[in-house]
């Protein structure tokens, strides 16, 4: 949440200062540019099975996008945003040993809690809809049994 505010924000500025019109396509590739980074040896594939590394994929999307004919300025933003979150908050502070310009303020940590342990409430049905399951117990239906969760030991 934090990277999408941080984002957003300098592209907001960045978008009145160059009298930008629409501002999703720089956003969108701010995203893809930290997650490209972050994951800089991933094998991904572009058109027609072209396949390279990640950390190159924003840059072929802008190239792309150039020969096609579009404006680069949009591609271009994002990624020099992209770069901008990516080095302030891991390459200088963790890689070069640098000061921690950026951290996620407390507000968001308080309002969006870390969870650890394994898969929490996702793609399991609500407390009512699960009792009502298992009061139905029958019904032509065999019992399988609960299994197992995610994450549970």
């Amino acid at each position: 949440m934090f990277m999408l505010l941080f984002n957003w924000i300098c592209i907001v500025i960045t978008g009145l200062a160059m009298d930008m019109q629409l501002l999703m396509i720089p956003l969108i590739m701010s995203v893809l540019y930290v997650w490209a980074q972050l994951n800089r040896d991933m094998i991904v594939s572009f058109w027609f099975g072209t396949r390279f590394k990640a950390c190159y994929l924003p840059w072929v999307i802008l190239g792309f996008n150039y020969i096609i004919g579009g404006s680069v300025i949009n591609e271009l933003i994002g990624n020099l945003v992209g770069h901008l979150y990516f080095f302030l908050m891991f390459k200088y502070p963790v890689d070069l040993g640098g000061r921690n310009f950026l951290s996620t303020p407390q507000f968001l940590y308080r309002w969006l809690p870390n969870r650890r342990g394994g898969v929490s409430g996702f793609g399991v049905p609500p407390a009512s809809m699960r009792r009502a399951a298992e009061d139905q117990q029958g019904g032509g239906r065999h019992n399988w049994g609960q299994g197992f969760r995610l994450g549970d030991q």
